[in-house]
């Protein structure tokens, strides 16, 4: 079994920004899987601390390991993108800077990924000091299989630090939008052409702390973050489910006539446009709804809610 594991063609995608504080762990955490990856791309965003040398030092002792130095910043998303266009696998793995891995992690989500695109699993949170939070990313919202293109309508719960997927769906992602992360954006994508298996076991300590570029809690305020205004939020909504509209393949009849209308309704807000899209929120609430954790009574007045505004 181990010699068919070493013949798997893995690459590690890691993309860091001062990240000096955590970021040995996570390396070690990666070279210390069972599945060992064949390459480990590190994209460093013009980290003004100790990333760079960290990451040097490392690639001095793993010929595995290469870095790539950004002469501008990309953000996050660009940071990503950049990387994953650098690999050579046919699978690829996510990693940020301040997680750790259980040993098992590639090999189990591999073991499952099967005929899928893409494959996740549970996460646990763990704070700066390695303490387990005693939660986990299901704790926080379901995490399921992805089996439609509309369970991912206005969000998922699918984090990209627990992704492996198919090198070919890379090729369907590219180039990536700026208005949805860059997970949210290759799960989309992946459930256009195919379905996303769940791992409902936690492989990723998962680390929660002050300078998380996106955490666990949605609702907690990072320093310095300006709130946008609700023309701007309602104008990013728009086009987000323009953007999911377009991008939805034609052969799929039903969920393509689903966001051309919802993106239709979100154009303005008329009452012919706030009934529609509040009747299509509530006809197909068990699957735009699937990823939160909200009772049916819940979910209907959420469907309500919408008659009033599209930014949430």
């Amino acid at each position: 079994m181990q010699s068919d594991l070493s013949n798997v063609n893995i690459s590690v995608v890691m993309a860091t920004y001062n990240g000096e504080h955590f970021l040995r762990k996570q390396l070690d955490s990666i070279l210390s899987q069972t599945i060992s990856p064949k390459e480990i791309i590190i994209v460093d965003d013009c980290s003004i601390d100790s990333t760079v040398a960290i990451v040097q030092e490392y690639c001095n002792q793993y010929p595995t390991i290469r870095l790539i130095s950004n002469e501008k910043n990309l953000g996050y998303i660009g940071n990503f993108e950049k990387g994953m266009r650098l690999t050579k696998g046919d699978f690829i793995a996510l990693s940020d800077q301040d997680d750790i891995w259980l040993p098992n992690k590639l090999e189990k989500l591999y073991q499952g990924l099967g005929a899928h695109l893409l494959i996740y699993s549970d996460s646990e949170l763990i704070d700066e000091s390695d303490n387990p939070l005693h939660k986990k990313m299901s704790d926080i919202k379901n995490q399921i299989a992805y089996d439609n293109c509309l369970m991912y309508t206005i969000g998922a719960w699918a984090p990209g630090h627990a992704f492996l997927f198919k090198k070919e769906l890379l090729e369907r992602c590219i180039p990536f939008p700026t208005i949805v992360t860059h997970d949210f954006w290759i799960g989309f994508v992946a459930t256009c052409y195919s379905t996303i298996q769940y791992l409902p076991e936690p492989l990723v300590q998962y680390r929660q702390h002050n300078f998380n570029a996106i955490g666990a809690d949605t609702h907690a305020k990072k320093e310095n973050q300006t709130k946008p205004s609700k023309e701007t939020l309602q104008e990013l909504s728009r086009n987000r489910m323009r953007l999911l509209f377009e991008t939805c393949p034609s052969d799929l009849v039903e969920q393509k006539q689903v966001l051309k209308t919802i993106s239709e309704s979100y154009q303005s807000n008329s009452l012919k446009n706030n009934f529609t899209r509040m009747f299509i929120f509530l006809k197909y609430r068990h699957l735009i709804l699937a990823y939160k954790k909200k009772s049916e009574m819940m979910k209907i007045l959420f469907c309500i809610k919408m008659f009033f505004k599209i930014d949430y």
